[in-house]
């Protein structure tokens, strides 16, 4: 029976062009777990499995049957990691020329019909985090703002609505 920790279930899709765009803080972070993955916890689970399978009987040794299940879940983890990083295509916003519209990497301030003022920035799809203000470029909101500029009134469409955001600041991060 397979485990259900062993589905790549949650591997999201190449987007077109087959590239995932990211900023260098964010190919960094996932290549720093990479190598925290592979260097340092892979060969301690591999240690505590290796002890385990050492005492004998495995259908009832709990150290075993759950180090295993870590192992299979870590290295699930680093194959995406890996898959993730080859189809990466690293993108500096601070090297953006054209500052006067929406890119990858922006910073947007923008208001919607609601007169709600908001501000978010354009990250790669791992790099998203609402709570952060960081909007994965994929979104609606994202791919609305994109090549518009300040005074633009762009349309985003959402499972649930049309709203209209009106940019007001567009800014990215200096060299």
């Amino acid at each position: 029976m397979a485990d259900r920790d062993d589905d790549d279930d949650d591997d999201i899709p190449l987007p077109a062009g087959g590239k995932f765009y990211m900023t260098p803080k964010g190919h960094k972070t996932l290549v720093d777990e990479l190598n925290h993955l592979w260097k340092e916890r892979r060969p301690e689970v591999v240690r505590v499995v290796e002890w385990a399978a050492s005492l004998g009987d495995r259908s009832e040794n709990a150290d075993y049957i759950e180090g295993k299940r870590e192992l299979r879940r870590l290295d699930k983890r680093i194959r995406f990691l890996r898959k993730r990083l080859d189809n990466a295509l690293v993108v500096d916003p601070s090297a953006q020329s054209d500052r006067s519209r929406v890119y990858f990497g922006a910073t947007v301030t923008y208001v919607n019909s609601r007169d709600e003022e908001r501000t978010v920035t354009i990250v790669g799809v791992d790099e998203a985090d609402l709570n952060d203000g960081k909007i994965n470029w994929l979104s609606p909101v994202a791919r609305a703002l994109l090549k518009a500029e300040v005074g633009d009134e762009v349309e985003v469409r959402t499972p649930g609505a049309v709203d209209v955001l009106e940019v007001l600041k567009i800014s990215y991060p200096n060299a």
